[in-house]
C-alpha cells in the first residue's frame, strides 16, 4: 500500500477525514484490524463509493477484495490531520458555549490553544474566566497583529453572527469556525466552517430511529 503526495483534497472529502479517523480509532480499540468499505459505510453513514473515492485521493490504501488495514489508515489520517506547529486561536463570544470551549481548550491536541478571548458585553469585558482575560471586540485587530493570529472561533448567536464575522475578517483572521448555523458573507480568501449542533443532533436522531424502526413501505397505485 502506498500513500501518494497530497495536492489538494476536495472540501467535502477534507471535511470527512476527522470522522473517518475517529471511527477508525474506535474500531482499533474494539480489536478490529481490517475493514471493507461496505462495512465502514455502515459505521460512518457515508456511502461505500464515497469512502473509496475519498481514500483514492490519498493513494493505494487498500486492496480490492481485501479491504483496508485499520492501523495503517489511522497512521495515514493521523499524519494528514496532525498540526505540527502550535496554533494560537482567538475565541469570540463568551456565552455558555464559549465558556465550555475555554474549559476544554482542545485537551486532546496540545498544539491547538485558545489564547485570546473577546466579547462585546460590557459586563464581561475586563473580567477573567478560567484564567482568560476577556478583551473588547475593539481590541481584536490589535491582538491579532500582536500575536500573529490567523484562526478564530465564534460562538456569537446567529442574529449577530455577520456583524461579529465582519469584525473578525477586518482584523486579519483568515480561518473562522462558526457555531452559528446561518451562512455569513466573507471574502474569497477567508475560509469559514460551520458547526450546527441542532442539525447534527437531528441527523443523529434520524439514524438512531432507522436502527429501531423500519420505514413504512410506500405503495403507488397504477393509473
Amino acid at each position: 500500500m502506498e500513500v501518494k503526495e497530497i495536492k489538494k483534497l476536495p472540501k467535502a472529502t477534507a471535511k470527512r477525514l476527522p470522522s473517518y479517523l475517529r471511527n477508525l480509532k474506535a474500531l482499533e480499540s474494539s480489536g478490529v484490524i481490517r475493514i471493507k468499505s461496505k462495512e465502514f459505510a455502515e459505521i460512518t453513514h457515508v456511502p461505500s463509493a464515497t469512502i473509496r473515492r475519498d481514500f483514492s485521493y490519498l493513494g493505494e490504501l487498500g486492496r480490492s477484495g481485501y479491504g483496508y488495514e485499520v492501523p495503517f489508515l489511522i497512521e495515514v489520517f493521523s499524519n494528514l490531520l496532525a498540526t505540527e506547529e502550535e496554533k494560537d486561536i482567538a475565541l469570540v463570544g463568551v456565552g455558555n458555549l464559549g465558556k465550555a470551549l475555554l474549559k476544554n481548550n482542545f485537551r486532546r491536541n496540545e498544539n491547538l490553544n485558545i489564547t485570546c478571548v473577546f466579547d462585546s458585553d460590557p459586563s464581561l469585558i475586563g473580567t477573567v474566566f478560567e484564567g482568560y482575560y476577556i478583551h473588547s471586540m475593539d481590541e481584536l485587530a490589535e491582538k491579532v497583529a500582536e500575536n500573529g493570529l490567523t484562526v478564530a472561533i465564534t460562538t456569537v448567536p446567529s442574529h449577530h453572527s455577520q456583524e461579529a464575522v465582519d469584525v473578525i475578517v477586518e482584523s486579519g483572521i483568515t480561518a473562522i469556525l462558526n457555531f452559528a448555523p446561518d451562512r455569513v458573507t466573507v471574502p474569497d480568501e477567508v475560509n469559514v466552517r460551520y458547526i450546527d449542533l441542532t442539525t447534527e443532533l437531528l441527523t443523529l436522531i434520524f439514524f438512531d430511529n432507522q436502527n429501531h424502526y423500519k420505514m413504512p413501505a410506500v405503495h403507488f397505485n397504477e393509473q
